[in-house]
């Protein structure tokens, strides 16, 4: 069974940085790695120093590096449904210009991902693959993909499916345009959206690791993004801090190291139980294998790169009937000693003397908070609807 792991954050992190190092580190204690970059502005060739394309390639021993795209997937594997698109829009009424730019579906670009991500996990020729995301707004776009294009396909095609393929078939025998074949390639390619999210929702199987440097905008967005990963079901198993710049630096750095030193204690308290992992600053811009292997190194040490690192939910977003309940972590706290409050989008539980920020869904700002106790390790806040 392939072990995968999913490297996301704000752009301009260094998340590739980190994901191809992470594979080197794999590669190189003999385990089959892939290592693809789903982000549309790619830039894995630059951090591996080496030129890519749309299929794998492989670039060290037991190496392989793919940048994924949308245009040659779809080229190469979908072109019954790009046709069967592009000819439904003509007869909606689109010219013929915006009919074949809005062929390539909504989340095509990250449908291509997980279509060849599927094809791997599959096959079980790679040991392990780690993605490169795309940053995190659009990580989440692709990881909540499934949902989204049965949604898309039920309304732009009501025809019942038997229906549908009729009516093809009879086109396809008139025009040559094969309808009823792009229809059941664009079922298929639903159908394998919805067992690759099954996957992806294993965390036996798949890990997300948040990348992030210690800066307050970019914490920030790494809290929402674990608690968007948590909320649909992701699996997140350590945090990753990169470009953390020595203690000793002085000079005109002293103070960005002073700021620093509170932001990595921030990181440790707001992100635990997860283990937090850090990157030392080199210095100098990162990129070739040889820079690479001497990150994954420090990343990791002795430990295996491809093992799960944290396993047990910290945070989850439960249904109560009409309402909603937050639950969150609290291991050994007892029940008197916690307290909690919601301000703006975060929940803030206090526990003796530490504070903790929890961003909440958005959803819930339609949301009443009504009070909150502590059962098992876990603090339960309930949220109503207004009245």
């Amino acid at each position: 069974m392939s072990r995968i792991l999913l490297f996301t954050g704000k752009g301009g992190v260094g998340k590739t940085t980190c994901a191809a190092a992470t594979a080197l580190a794999c590669a190189s204690r003999g385990q089959r790695t892939l290592v693809m970059s789903t982000d549309p502005a790619h830039s894995l060739a630059d951090a591996l120093d080496t030129p890519l394309g749309p299929e794998p390639a492989e670039i060290a021993p037991n190496l392989w590096a793919q940048e994924v795209d949308m245009y040659y997937s779809m080229r190469k594997y979908w072109g019954n449904m790009r046709e069967l698109v592009r000819t439904v829009l003509r007869w909606q009424g689109a010219d013929a210009v915006a009919a074949e730019e809005l062929a390539a579906l909504p989340g095509m670009g990250e449908g291509s991902a997980l279509l060849w991500l599927e094809k791997f996990y599959t096959s079980g020729e790679y040991d392990v693959i780690v993605l490169d995301a795309a940053p995190t707004g659009e990580t989440l776009t692709l990881l909540t993909l499934p949902q989204v294009t049965q949604w898309w396909l039920q309304k732009a095609f009501p025809l019942q499916k038997a229906a549908f393929k009729t009516v093809g078939f009879a086109v396809r025998k008139t025009t040559g345009v094969p309808l009823d074949k792009g229809y059941e390639e664009l079922d298929w390619l639903f159908g394998k959206l919805g067992e690759i999210q099954e996957v992806l929702q294993n965390p036996e199987v798949t890990s997300a690791r948040l990348v992030m440097n210690p800066e307050r905008m970019v914490i920030q967005e790494a809290k929402r993004a674990y608690t968007y990963l948590q909320l649909y079901g992701y699996g997140v198993d350590s945090a990753i801090v990169n470009r953390v710049i020595p203690d000793d630096e002085g000079g005109v750095m002293a103070r960005y190291v002073e700021a620093q030193t509170g932001y990595l204690r921030e990181i440790e308290e707001t992100f635990a139980p997860l283990p937090v992992l850090r990157v030392p600053h080199l210095g100098r811009e990162v990129f070739g294998l040889d820079l690479l292997r001497e990150i994954g190194a420090g990343l990791y040490a002795e430990r295996d790169p491809a093992a799960v690192f944290h396993s047990e939910p910290a945070y989850r977003v439960e249904p109560e009937g009409d309402a909603y309940r937050v639950e969150v972590h609290v291991p050994h706290a007892e029940p008197g000693a916690v307290e909690a409050e919601q301000f703006g989008d975060s929940l803030v539980v206090q526990i003796a003397n530490q504070r903790r920020n929890v961003t909440l869904p958005a959803f819930l700002s339609y949301y009443r908070f009504a009070g909150a106790d502590v059962e098992g390790g876990w603090l339960r806040a309930r949220f109503v609807p207004e009245t």
